[in-house]
C-alpha cells in the first residue's frame, strides 16, 4: 500500500510504547545527562524522582495516579537553592554499544558469490563503499536500540556502485509478516516553524520505493505537499510517479533489511522488534551514576574548613564585608574566658568529612559487574580483570565465554542480512550501472574473534616442523588463516625457492624431500 492519505497520529498510537523505550536507550547511549533528566520526567514533576511507565496511557487504563511509577535517580529535579546539577554520569552503556560492534566486526566477515567476476565487483563494493565501517555503526545502533536497518541505495552522480547506509529504528514504522519485514516507513523531520513541522517519508514495499512530504504539527502528520515543496526532496519528484513511487529494481524483496540485536523482546512479548542490551539493566545504571554522584559529593564536603569566630575576621570596610587570612601568626588577645578545660585557640572548628573511597569503588565495581552480566558480557571483555599475563586464544575464549556466546547468538541474526545484503548489491549494481555481474546471496564466512598470540603461534609452527608432521602449506594456513589457496600457494613457493637459494644445488637429502616438488605444486 502507499503512503497515508489522511491526516493521522505520528508516530502511530500502536508504536507509543517503542518511542517510549527508544528514548530512554538514545539518552543512555547518547551519555547526555540532560537527555537522561528529561527521558525519566526530571523536568516533567518537580520533586518526584519518578519513571512514568505508562505516563502515555489513560489514567483508568494505567492503574491510577500516572500509571505506575518507580523511583529513578535520574528522575528527581536539581534539589532547590542549588544553582546547578552535581549528577555524574558514567558512560558504561555507550561502552557496551561498542563492544558489543568490536565483538562482532572489528574483523569483517568475508561475503562469498558464485562466480570470480562477482566476487571481484562485490569486493571493490564492499571497500570503495565503506560498507565495513557502516557494518560497525549498525551494530553498535543495533546495541543500543534493539535494531538497526540496512539500506541500499544509488547515486549517480556521486558513486559508480550502490552504497549502504545505516538507519536508526527510532525513526521507523515497520510491519512484519510472518516474522519476515514486510514493509517500513522510515520518516524525518526537515523544517519546523511556528508550531508547523514538515516531515519526510519514505516507505519500503516489495519491489517498490514510496516519497511523500507532509504538513502538520508536533503531533499529527498533516496533510501531503508536493516533494518540490523542500529542497531536500525536491529530487525525488523527478523519480516518482503518479502513485508516489518507483521500482527499486530489485523484485525478491525489499532494499531494506532489520537486524535484529537480540530476541525475544522480554518487555514486549510477540514483537519482532530486537530488544537492547540495555534493556533490564536501566536501573543498575540508574544506581552507578548515583553511586559516583555519591563519591564526588563525599569528595567535595571532605575538602577541608576551618570555622572561626567573627572577631578572628578583619574588616574591609563598610559595605565590603569581612575575611579571614589563614596564613596570618598573630592575633591580638581576646577579652573573654577560655573555654572550659581548653585555650582560646579551640575557638577555631576545622571540619573535614570522612571520603568512603572502598565503600563506593566497591558498590560501583559490583554495580558495573551486574551491568555487564544482565547484558550478556564477561567483565574481563571491559578489562576489569586484566592482567600482564599472555594468554592464548582458548584461555581467552574461556574467561569471556559469556561475551563469546552473546556474540555467536548475534551472528545468528546477523547471516541473513549479508546473505541479502551482498545479492542486493550486485543486483542493483547491474540494473541500475548496467555491469555484467550476476547475483546470489552469499556464503558468510565469520573469522575467530581472538587474535592469537604471534608468539605462541610461532613456537607450535616451529614444534610441528621440528617434529616432521604438518607440511609448508599446513604451517602457512596456520600463520595466516585469512588467506585463501592461491595466496597459500604462492607463499609456499616463495619458501621453497628461499630454502633452494640457502642450501644451494648440494642441499641435504632432508631438506630435498621436505621441500614441495614442481610437480606437486603444478598440481
Amino acid at each position: 500500500m502507499p503512503l497515508p492519505t489522511r491526516d493521522q497520529e505520528w508516530p502511530p498510537p500502536w508504536m507509543r510504547p517503542v518511542t517510549r523505550m527508544y528514548l530512554q536507550h538514545s539518552a543512555w547511549y547518547s551519555g547526555d545527562p540532560d537527555r537522561l533528566a528529561k527521558a525519566y520526567g526530571a523536568d516533567t514533576i518537580p520533586g518526584l524522582g519518578l519513571d512514568l511507565k505508562g505516563w502515555d496511557r489513560p489514567m483508568a487504563a494505567s492503574g491510577g495516579f500516572l500509571g505506575r511509577v518507580s523511583r529513578f535517580f535520574w528522575g528527581s529535579p536539581t534539589p532547590a537553592g542549588q544553582s546547578r546539577s552535581t549528577k555524574l554520569h558514567v558512560p558504561l552503556a555507550g561502552d557496551i554499544s561498542s563492544t558489543s560492534a568490536d565483538l562482532l566486526f572489528s574483523e569483517p566477515p568475508t561475503l562469498r558469490v558464485g562466480g570470480k567476476k562477482s566476487q571481484n565487483r562485490l569486493e571493490k563494493i564492499l571497500n570503495e563503499g565503506s560498507v565495513y565501517p557502516s557494518l560497525l555503526e549498525a551494530a553498535e545502533i543495533a546495541s543500543a536500540f534493539g535494531g538497526a536497518y540496512l539500506r541500499v541505495g544509488w547515486d549517480t552522480t556521486m558513486a559508480e556502485y550502490p552504497v549502504v547506509d545505516v538507519i536508526p529504528p527510532d525513526a521507523s514504522v515497520p510491519e512484519f509478516v510472518s516474522g519476515r519485514l514486510w514493509s517500513v516507513i522510515f520518516w524525518r523531520v526537515v523544517a519546523e516553524d511556528n508550531k508547523q513541522v514538515l516531515r519526510h517519508l519514505e516507505k519500503h514495499e516489495r519491489g517498490r520505493v514510496y516519497h511523500g512530504l507532509y504538513l502538520g504539527d508536533e503531533r499529527r502528520l498533516g496533510i501531503q505537499v508536493p516533494l518540490s515543496e523542500h529542497p531536500e526532496t525536491a529530487h525525488f519528484a523527478e523519480m516518482v510517479d503518479e502513485d508516489g513511487g518507483f521500482a527499486s529494481g530489485y523484485d525478491k524483496g525489499l532494499l531494506v533489511s532489520y537486524v535484529p540485536n537480540m530476541r525475544p523482546h522480554r518487555r514486549l512479548r510477540g514483537t519482532q522488534l530486537g530488544r537492547s542490551d540495555y534493556s533490564g539493566v536501566e536501573p543498575l545504571m540508574d544506581a552507578l551514576d548515583e553511586t559516583y554522584t555519591s563519591w564526588l559529593r563525599d569528595l567535595r564536603l571532605g575538602k577541608g574548613r576551618v570555622i572561626v569566630p567573627d572577631v578572628y575576621l578583619q574588616n574591609t570596610g563598610r559595605g565590603r564585608g569581612s575575611m579571614w587570612d589563614p596564613d596570618r601568626e598573630i592575633y591580638s588577645g581576646i577579652g573573654m574566658l577560655p573555654p572550659p578545660g581548653g585555650s582560646g585557640s579551640n575557638m577555631l572548628t576545622i571540619s573535614q568529612f570522612a571520603i568512603r573511597t572502598e565503600e563506593h569503588a566497591a558498590t560501583a565495581k559490583a554495580l558495573v559487574a551486574q551491568i555487564l552480566r544482565g547484558a550478556g558480557y564477561s567483565t574481563q571483555t571491559f578489562g576489569e580483570a586484566s592482567n600482564d599475563v599472555v594468554a592464548t586464544a582458548t584461555e581467552i575464549h574461556s574467561r569471556e565465554r559469556r561475551s563469546f556466546t552473546t556474540r555467536q547468538r548475534k551472528i545468528g541474526y546477523w547471516n541473513p542480512t549479508l546473505s541479502w545484503m551482498a545479492d542486493v548489491l550486485l543486483t542493483i549494481d547491474r540494473v541500475v550501472f548496467g555491469t555484467k555481474v550476476s547475483s546470489d546471496r552469499a556464503l558468510v564466512e565469520w573469522p575467530d574473534g581472538v587474535q592469537p598470540d604471534p608468539e605462541s603461534v610461532g613456537r607450535t609452527v616451529n614444534l610441528l616442523k621440528q617434529a616432521e608432521s604438518a607440511s609448508a602449506d599446513v604451517r602457512v594456513r596456520m600463520v595466516h588463516p585469512e588467506w585463501d589457496d592461491e595466496q597459500v600457494e604462492a607463499e609456499v613457493e616463495r619458501i621453497r625457492r628461499e630454502k633452494a637459494t640457502e642450501f644451494g644445488e648440494d642441499a641435504d637429502p632432508y631438506v630435498e624431500a621436505y621441500l614441495p616438488r614442481d610437480d606437486d605444486l603444478s598440481g
